[in-house]
């Protein structure tokens, strides 16, 4: 494990006062939640895999976030992280995803006949759209705690059951440590390589031990089906295409990710799910449905008007940059992430979209 005491025995000698974190600058739903008494109560308990309280809350300690932005400041080691720290996870849950009750239920609809538009997305604005998610992998502790032969299980039986898949879904695999040069140029003119991950709310969690041992990307020939192997969770499912067909992007992901389901749960590894928490990924952020819909606009003129993020903010918008000449921008609609709910609703994002370009065309007129 790359954390400096958190399997150390000899801090049970120690007293929690003399053992709790300094979190008095920190700004994150864990350093919110814990206190002396769940510390106490928790820091010798591990899981059955020998995940800690410590590993759970290191990454939020060494990372105080930032004032005006609130992070997560945990992560899950396995599948039972949520029962054995839930005296700490459950409030961080709640906090995270505006009140949800160790007694909520999770509901999900990933039938996409169940969706309501999104097969029209304006083409003046839309450039790409697509939808993703997370799944654990049942049997397998979470990427903080794998050990390597776990991590090459983990891609071993994820591509068994990727490259069965044929139809519209026929594909192939590249693993990240054999891939060829040509490969990764390809790969990243196609932005689907995944690099290893710098950012330390990652690399304290341990997610990039023994890179890239293990890490490999996975597309269907037609490139609008991919799956990331062993980053920051076991597999990282992603439809995607051009323009502004959301529904299309939607039912592929649906159909897809229940091909994959059904494969994994034929060589007895299900995906990790409860009724309670929905699917299990590492950040507890992501449970649920794990899902988050986005499309790649382009507003030259809105983005960088001064009121740019004030109106994301009311819309319930997430904006993410893509670099290159123009600033394009990544708008992410995450209300599905935010409060574990189930199906996306690609009719309230095209209304979004419409008042922003609403607004892009009032500011282009300012400009001029």
């Amino acid at each position: 494990m790359p954390f400096g005491n958190t399997h150390n025995n000899f801090k049970l000698n120690y007293k929690v006062d003399e053992e709790f974190p300094d979190l008095s600058k920190h700004n994150n739903h864990m350093a919110k939640v814990l206190t002396k008494e769940i510390y106490g109560k928790l820091r010798d308990k591990q899981t059955p895999s020998g995940y800690t309280l410590d590993d759970v809350i290191q990454t939020g300690i060494d990372n105080p976030g930032h004032p005006f932005i609130m992070t997560v400041g945990c992560v899950a080691g396995d599948e039972e992280s949520y029962e054995v720290f839930k005296e700490l996870l459950d409030p961080v849950i709640s906090d995270r995803h505006g009140g949800y009750k160790p007694t909520d239920k999770h509901k999900t609809d990933l039938n996409f006949e169940n969706l309501k538009g999104g097969d029209d997305l304006d083409p003046n604005y839309v450039l790409s759209s697509r939808v993703r998610t997370g799944r654990s992998i049942k049997g397998y502790t979470l990427p903080p705690h794998n050990s390597r032969g776990e991590r090459r299980a983990i891609e071993k039986l994820a591509v068994e059951a990727l490259t069965s898949l044929d139809g519209e879904f026929k594909g192939k695999y590249y693993p990240l440590k054999s891939m060829t040069d040509a490969e990764q140029e390809q790969l990243i003119n196609d932005h689907f390589l995944f690099d290893k991950p710098v950012s330390p709310l990652l690399t304290c969690a341990g997610m990039a031990r023994d890179w890239p041992d293990g890490r490999g990307i996975w597309h269907n020939d037609d490139k609008t089906f991919l799956v990331w192997v062993n980053e920051e969770d076991h597999l990282r499912v992603i439809s995607m295409q051009k323009a502004g067909n959301m529904r299309e992007v939607f039912r592929r992901f649906c159909v897809g990710l229940q091909k994959i389901e059904e494969i994994f749960k034929k060589h007895n590894h299900g995906f990790m799910w409860n009724e309670h928490l929905g699917y299990i990924l590492t950040c507890p952020s992501n449970l649920g449905t794990g899902l988050r819909g986005g499309v790649h606009v382009k507003l030259p003129k809105l983005s960088t008007h001064p009121k740019f993020e004030e109106i994301l903010t009311r819309l319930r918008l997430q904006k993410r940059g893509t670099g290159g000449v123009g600033r394009d921008v990544h708008l992410v609609f995450s209300c599905v992430s935010h409060s574990v709910t189930g199906a996306v609703h690609v009719l309230i994002l095209h209304q979004r979209l419409t008042l922003l370009g609403h607004h892009h065309n009032i500011a282009e007129r300012k400009i001029k």
